[in-house]
């Protein structure tokens, strides 16, 4: 059966973006850092690997508008650069994009379906088009708070950036209190990739 997975990268202080996220800084003013173990060339064996294996492991994606707006814009995906970074956008999973409203123009429209009615709804249709693949959740941290905070999410990944930026998004504003189990640590210079299984209430242990 498949998972709900939350992926994200984060500082060590505790953010997913820097501060001045727009359209031009989509991970706000050098944000890029955050992602480093992603961006930045050549990857390290393990970084590699723990891509790759996220991206076959993928059925569909869920995500909320505001990064939509920053992926499909200017600056954004392209044909080669997409879901997965650099991974083969041929066999890209569809994107699920939580809304109170769809856009009026969509520039890459074969990636991205709109669900207007919450994020229980788009983990739903997500579900549904992964089939027996992971429906990941890939930000941003606001929607992730939102699944987490209801009880869609069965695992968290994220991945800890070695570096404080100060400020921007944080996560876990809205989640409330969790309880983790840690499952796996993979360490590479440019990041420690943290597993966890999210604990609900009233799961057997």
């Amino acid at each position: 059966m498949s998972k709900v997975i939350a992926d994200i990268s984060m500082s060590l202080d505790g953010y997913v973006t820097a501060r001045g996220v727009d359209l031009e800084h989509g991970l706000g003013i050098g944000g890029e850092a955050i992602h480093a173990w992603v961006l930045e060339e050549p990857r390290s064996p393990v970084d590699e690997a723990v891509l790759a294996d996220s991206f076959e492991r993928t059925g569909a994606v869920v995500m909320g508008r505001r990064l939509y707006d920053i992926v499909d814009g200017p600056h954004g995906w392209s044909d080669d650069v997409g879901y997965g970074h650099d991974q083969n956008q041929s066999a890209a999973p569809p994107c699920y994009v939580v809304t109170h409203e769809p856009p009026a123009t969509v520039r890459l429209a074969s990636r991205f379906r709109f669900v207007t009615d919450g994020v229980a709804a788009a983990i739903d249709q997500a579900r549904a088009a992964a089939a027996d693949k992971d429906v990941v959740v890939m930000g941003g941290a606001n929607v992730i708070d939102q699944c987490l905070a209801a009880g869609l999410v069965d695992e968290l990944r994220i991945h800890l950036s070695p570096l404080v930026v100060g400020g921007g998004t944080r996560l876990f504003a809205l989640a409330g209190p969790t309880t983790l189990i840690q499952r796996q640590v993979t360490e590479s210079p440019r990041a420690t990739h943290l597993t966890y299984e999210v604990v609900r209430e009233g799961d057997p242990r």
